[in-house]
């Protein structure tokens, strides 16, 4: 396959939802040269789903990959065991093989709603790091020093705080730096917070008499509440959500988030993204008009236009004429009565009784229609019974 040089396909690669560019100029060159290049990126299955903030970075890979270029695509089956410690205020526990195989089992299916897989090099970083000595992870360790890594944001923070740091953290870069050995990456991908990492990445090449990877980290995604997007915070859109629930989600976003997931969600242009932002500060367009544009633009980019339309409307029938879904999952409960907290449980509308007592305290349950205040009630089971949780979820008892 010929490479695409196409100034504007380069210039968008170049600047759509891009935090920092090293060595930008090298880069711009090497994209206008023709070459194939092979384009690093790596994904620790710490968690079974990938959510669209993970995904920006995918997207971005997509286009270098619709330009002809060789994706190569590290699943850090070894590095996950380590953890990543680049934004977290607390030190990391090492996950188990068995866990890592199980949050990894679904992650192909998934990546493949993005990347062309059939044209992506895929790797498990086992292949090599399995291999790695105790000598030649000395010999890697020799080039830096534990002040580098110690003055880390989140390390320094940390150290300030009197807060644990694990040794086998200040071993991560090291590891993802071997990668790009391994692979002879040209460009390496990553979230603006793995920085660190990646200039790691660039010293171990020439170490190893490699050229140093050009690297590319790209803009932090923001949950839905305005935090860090974070599966444990509740405040994720997964890329395995239904397409209802991703586009629910996108409706419930907060306004100020609004331009940022136009830029790194969608593929709208830039000048009309920057259109949007204007138009939002000086109020001339309402915030939830653009929303339900932005919601129908994610879920198309998952689904389908046909899929998109489908939900805009189920959506419009529940929240605008407050009316029950047309399809509703339904479950069988063979008791008769239930502790209110015990049903949403068994439901599954719930992860656990102190979520579901959270939400009837902040009056977020429905049964029947009707607000539910009291978490030690009673409920008599009915069939045809409706439970709703929050404004998205509801269930039919059959």
């Amino acid at each position: 396959m010929k490479i695409n040089t196409d100034p504007r396909k380069i210039e968008e690669i170049l600047t759509r939802g891009v935090e920092k560019i090293i060595d930008k100029d090298h880069l711009k060159k090497m994209l206008f040269s023709g070459r194939k290049l092979r384009i690093k990126h790596g994904i620790d299955p710490t968690g079974p789903n990938i959510h669209i903030g993970r995904a920006t970075q995918l997207w971005k890979l997509r286009d270098f990959q619709k330009l002809g270029h060789q994706i190569v695509l590290i699943i850090g089956d070894f590095t996950a065991q380590v953890g990543d410690a680049s934004d977290k205020q607390e030190m990391r526990n090492s996950l188990s093989e068995k866990k890592i195989r199980k949050n990894m089992k679904g992650y192909l299916k998934q990546i493949g709603k993005v990347l062309d897989v059939n044209k992506t090099e895929l790797h498990y970083n086992s292949e090599w790091l399995n291999k790695l000595s105790a000598k030649d992870l000395i010999y890697l360790s020799t080039k830096f020093t534990a002040q580098q890594v110690i003055q880390r944001r989140n390390f320094k923070e940390r150290w300030e705080k009197g807060k644990p740091i694990g040794l086998h953290e200040l071993d991560y870069p090291l590891l993802q730096g071997y990668d790009s050995v391994a692979v002879r990456a040209d460009i390496e991908i990553g979230g603006f917070d793995q920085l660190f990492n990646l200039e790691i990445g660039r010293q171990i090449q020439k170490m190893f008499n490699q050229k140093p990877q050009d690297i590319m980290t790209l803009k932090m995604l923001f949950g839905l509440d305005g935090k860090k997007m974070s599966t444990s915070w509740g405040n994720v859109v997964n890329i395995t959500d239904e397409a209802k629930e991703i586009y629910g989600k996108i409706m419930s976003l907060k306004d100020e988030l609004i331009s940022g997931y136009f830029e790194l969600c969608t593929t709208i242009p830039l000048k009309e993204v920057a259109n949007i932002k204007r138009g939002l500060k000086t109020k001339k367009f309402n915030p939830r008009d653009i929303k339900i544009r932005l919601a129908e633009e994610i879920t198309k980019r998952y689904y389908s236009g046909k899929k998109a339309e489908e939900v805009k409307e189920e959506f419009n029938k529940v929240f605008k004429e407050k009316k029950i879904p047309t399809k509703i999952q339904e479950i069988k409960i063979k008791e008769k009565l239930l502790n209110i907290l015990d049903l949403l449980v068994k439901t599954k509308l719930v992860s656990s009784k102190s979520e579901a007592k959270r939400l009837i305290l902040q009056k977020g349950v429905k049964v029947d229609g009707i607000v539910q205040a009291n978490w030690q009630e009673t409920i008599q089971i009915k069939k045809g019974m409706i439970i709703q949780t929050g404004k998205r979820k509801f269930i039919k008892v059959s």
